[in-house]
């Protein structure tokens, strides 16, 4: 087992493993910028070092900093979270070069799996459905379009090294490729450094759902079932429950197996997702994403296994305690992220709270490393809270939601908390008729 393990991240994510640590006996080192020198993951770690200047590019995305504090902490581990270097093979390269422990696959999986278009190919090798579209990257706009009627319209272009809705176009039709392409390009390149594009059939209403793998260094992998995240604008998710109101169990049982399939395929370790499209009772493999997710905690409550706690036993060595058939789904649950923003423009809204007064009561979870009194920085993702529920159905899910969502007060700044009472409270949410659309056809158009 680690002795001490530094968390290269910040905000709720950092607090969520400095819990996990605590839990198992680990002492923890957290990071920060100067801009976060006041933040709750700075006080409850064990120790913190400063890494820089607000700008992440500056701190948290400075490889050679994070090393350094981990050295001079004598840390033997680090847990990355998500988002910022999480899914950079280079730094977990570099981590095992050094001697520390990168809490996540090995460098060579998220390589692998984090070029979309490499991992399309390695899927469908897998027996995975994929989209059909180009296995590799387009060399210009001539090769797009000729995939584009290949495949017939409309198509989307997608950024290969990266996601989070960088760098993609849906494309119509013939006459708006050119653009298209060249916007994507720019915005792929601005954003990942690397500006390769593929182009594959584009989903009229699809549902997003992904499965959650769990795998240690002994080739055993098992699924904890699906999530369903298709609310969500601009390619970000917003809400997301556990499990999808989609799937019979039949379904449930393939996708899951399949997941598994992929997984075993490329010898994964850690915990991981794998992300499909979801239509007319057939799912298509879109990615994996290599790294723990921002909604791992409706898979928690449905399952009761601590999946940062999974992480940490995994990667230092030990041999994963469930296999499936421990796996149940027990009730369900759901998520809301209350983000730092205008609820219908989405414009961020950094700044200082005034008061923050978490929702409570029974089956009502916030993780969350807001307080009053603290300034949101401009510097970073606008992700305030987690606001995580579960109950027995999902009908039941939902009430508790509302209620919490509506006894959540947040001052002195604007959030998306409105925004959420509106989805929940439509009719075709609670039915469960939602797709990745869901949210253009609600709001009001420009």
């Amino acid at each position: 087992m680690f002795r001490k393990i530094l968390i290269a991240n910040r905000g709720e994510i950092a607090l969520r493993v400095i819990w996990a640590c605590k839990e198992l006996g680990i002492k923890t080192v957290a990071v920060h910028s100067t801009a976060d020198i006041d933040s709750l993951h700075v006080r409850f770690a064990d120790e913190s070092v400063c890494i820089g200047p607000p700008p992440s590019h500056h701190s948290y995305l400075k490889i050679p900093s994070i090393i350094a504090a981990a050295e001079i902490s004598n840390a033997d581990a680090i847990h990355p979270g998500y988002g910022f270097l999480s899914e950079n093979p280079e730094f977990a390269e570099i981590c095992r070069t050094c001697n520390l422990t990168f809490i996540g696959p090995p460098p060579e999986i998220i390589s692998l799996m984090g070029n979309k278009s490499e991992a399309k190919k390695v899927m469908k090798k897998a027996g995975v459905p994929v989209i059909p579209g180009s296995e590799e990257p387009v060399k210009d706009y001539e090769e797009a379009l000729f995939y584009a009627k290949e495949i017939g319209y409309p198509v989307i272009l997608k950024a290969a090294a990266g996601g989070g809705g960088k760098g993609m176009r849906v494309v119509n039709s013939e006459k708006e490729m050119e653009q298209a392409f060249k916007m994507a390009k720019s915005e792929a390149g601005a954003s990942f450094a690397d500006d390769s594009i593929y182009v594959e059939k584009y989903l009229q209403k699809p549902r997003h759902i992904e499965v959650q793998i769990l795998g240690d260094k002994y080739g055993n992998i098992i699924h904890l079932n699906e999530r369903e995240c298709s609310i969500q604008r601009r390619h970000q998710k917003l809400i997301e429950e556990a499990p999808s109101p989609a799937l019979t169990p039949l379904i449930r049982k393939e996708l899951c197996e399949t997941a598994v399939k992929g997984a075993k395929y490329v010898g994964y370790e850690n915990a991981g997702t794998m992300e499909f499209l979801y239509e007319n009772d057939k799912f298509y493999f879109m990615e994996m994403n290599t790294r723990i997710q921002v909604e791992h905690p409706v898979t928690e409550n449905i399952t009761g296994i601590d999946l940062i706690k999974s992480q940490i036993l995994a990667a230092s060595g030990d041999k994963m305690i469930y296999n499936q058939d421990d796996i149940k789904i027990i009730g369900h649950s759901m998520e809301c992220r209350i983000n730092a923003e205008d609820p219908y423009r989405f414009t961020p809204c950094p700044g200082k709270i005034s008061t923050f007064h978490i929702a409570g009561g029974p089956g009502v979870r916030v993780d969350t490393a807001a307080y009053s009194g603290c300034v949101i920085s401009p510097n970073y993702d606008s992700l305030l809270a987690k606001l995580i529920v579960r109950a027995h159905t999902r009908q039941d899910c939902i009430a508790r939601m509302k209620r919490a969502l509506e006894s959540f007060i947040i001052e002195g700044i604007k959030t998306n908390i409105p925004l959420h009472l509106k989805i929940i409270e439509r009719r075709n949410f609670q039915l469960g008729n939602i797709s990745t659309k869901f949210l253009e056809e609600i709001l009001p158009k420009k």
